[in-house]
């Protein structure tokens, strides 16, 4: 069998002293708080989200009946597929080792699992029919800004919205708050930029970096989103489970790391795609 990870795999154990392990570093997962999130329940792979359109009240007379206003729901269905992570661990491997290789396989799949999902809701940033950048120049903070009265036009709280970017195109934000990096005097935003490299609330909105995003296919080109909460969603019908199972004749356990969920859009003019263009590779 393939893939499977036995002594030889795991040689650099078995040392008289192991020192505590070391993970690559892997994004915590962000996207999950900021989208509407559903569990699909009940039997069937589907959920259905109703939409419903804004209504209008209006003046009346006295001893005037309203006229009726019909209430007819638009929807978006989100199904649910697998994603999964195995491999076959032996028990040479797992019994030689000073360390609990169980757990630790178990943290990197789940480490998985969870960058999957974000991968998969940022996916969708593309799909905003509405767009700010072409790829080509740098993001500044009069780019927020805009983003910022597009949601609010749209009547939407921007307590419940959030704008995530690539780090290296969040250099160039922090880079023009602070008069790149050189005037941190010029009030509390740039000082905490200057001070933690975190952004914080720009323009009412909250501004979340994630390395779970790829670029275009250009160096420093990525696609960010400022975004409701509403704008997009994840309905999980399996949350992250983790099996073994027992291969007797291999003398192994299989062990398995799964879940099923779907992403979706659900309010197109909820969300504004962001595109552009590091001044840094």
């Amino acid at each position: 069998m393939a893939n499977e990870t036995t002594s030889s795999t795991l040689s650099e154990l078995y040392t008289e002293i192991v020192a505590e392990a070391q993970f690559v570093a892997t994004e915590q997962s962000i996207m999950r708080n900021l989208v509407r999130n559903y569990a699909i329940t009940g039997g069937g792979k589907v959920v259905e989200v109703p939409i419903y359109s804004a209504v209008s009240a209006a003046a009346v007379s006295e001893a005037t009946d309203l006229s009726n206003t019909a209430i007819d729901p638009s929807s978006v269905s989100i199904t649910a597929s697998e994603v999964g992570v195995m491999t076959t661990l032996t028990d040479l491997a797992r019994n030689s080792a000073p360390r609990n290789v169980s757990a630790d396989i178990g943290r990197l799949f789940g480490e998985a699992i969870a960058k999957k999902q974000d991968q998969d809701l940022i996916g969708l940033f593309d799909s905003f029919s509405v767009t700010l950048g072409d790829g080509t120049t740098a993001i500044s903070a009069s780019s927020v800004f805009n983003v910022a009265s597009t949601l609010r036009a749209n009547a939407l709280n921007l307590n419940e919205c959030a704008v995530v970017l690539h780090p290296k195109i969040a250099f160039d934000l922090k880079a023009n708050l602070t008069n790149t990096f050189a005037n941190p005097n010029a009030g509390d935003l740039q000082n905490e930029a200057m001070r933690s490299g975190f952004v914080g609330s720009l323009a009412g909105l909250r501004v979340f970096e994630t390395s779970n995003m790829s670029n275009t296919g250009t160096a420093g080109d990525y696609k960010g989103a400022a975004m409701h909460r509403d704008a997009l969603a994840l309905a999980e019908m399996q949350g992250l489970k983790i099996e073994t199972q027992r291969d007797a004749s291999l003398r192994a356990d299989e062990i398995v790391a799964t879940a099923v969920y779907g992403v979706g859009e659900i309010h197109d003019s909820y969300g504004v795609e962001m595109h552009f263009d590091s001044s840094i590779q």
